[in-house]
């Protein structure tokens, strides 16, 4: 029988995984298929339920469930419990393993797809909700020389700095004035296309401004333009991430690029 799997949001309609997972599916000749599936804001758990009972075999989660689907798992893999969040489960015979791969989606993208080392970098994390905590703990990996969080909120982005420590800073938006050489834009901003207040030293020809937006031209990546930065979208990392998560399903490691190419085009 043919293996089913799906993402589970609210909103969903709007969210590229089919695709991408179809086409790893043709790539890797993988008997497989996935669905989108709106959950109820207070019936996640019972959607999920009935999906596992049906015979679902791994699903995505995606907002406002990630952090829902830590509590429901299992057990989880050790970058879900320093992420706090899972956006991948895979079904067991002992129960649901929850993964989280935003963050090695986020840096597979930046140092693979735009040869983007960050060994040494000083990067800027605007936001200190689910998304950015997802991509900590990866990022730290990279060795950067360090990684300020900056949020409207400053007990909130030192209450993340502090779970990660090292060489993590905290500081309000307007604290950020000096130049990075990495910015990533992990707020939710762009999806309201608004801007958040940072200031426009933040960014130099040597930038990279990075928006986990993806799919238009965000208010973010037009200021880091105008002031010299080179820009990307969120694109890659999605794919990027829809692949980890192929491989936690699957154990095969899917090309990306061409599924990247087919989706800008």
């Amino acid at each position: 029988m043919t293996d089913r799997y799906a993402v589970f949001g609210h909103p969903v309609a709007h969210s590229r995984s089919p695709y991408i997972h179809a086409a790893f599916a043709r790539q890797t000749g993988q008997d497989m298929a996935y669905e989108a599936i709106l959950a109820p804001w207070d019936g996640f758990a019972a959607a999920l339920a009935a999906f596992v009972a049906a015979g679902g075999c791994g699903a995505n989660v995606t907002v406002p469930f990630k952090e829902e689907a830590h509590q429901i798992a299992s057990r989880l893999t050790g970058r879900a419990e320093r992420a706090g969040a899972v956006n991948t489960l895979r079904m067991e015979a002992d129960g649901l393993l929850g993964d989280n791969t935003d963050g090695a989606g986020l840096v597979a993208d930046l140092t693979h797809n735009l040869d983007y080392p960050l060994d040494g970098k000083r990067i800027l994390l605007l936001g200190a909700g689910g998304a950015a905590r997802g991509v900590m703990a990866p990022l730290l990996d990279q060795h950067p020389a360090a990684l300020v969080i900056a949020n409207r909120t400053v007990d909130r982005a030192q209450a993340l700095a502090d779970a990660f420590g090292g060489c993590v800073v905290a500081c309000a938006y307007t604290e950020a004035d000096d130049s990075f050489d990495l910015i990533i834009n992990a707020t939710s901003a762009s999806l309201a296309g608004e801007l958040p207040p940072i200031s426009p030293r933040c960014f130099g020809s040597h930038t990279l401004a990075y928006d986990m937006m993806y799919g238009q031209f965000t208010p973010f990546m037009h200021l880091a333009r105008e002031h010299g930065a080179v820009t990307a979208d969120g694109l890659g990392m999605l794919v990027e991430q829809a692949a980890e998560a192929f491989f936690v399903w699957r154990g095969i490691r899917p090309d990306t690029a061409p599924v990247i190419a087919a989706l800008r085009a």
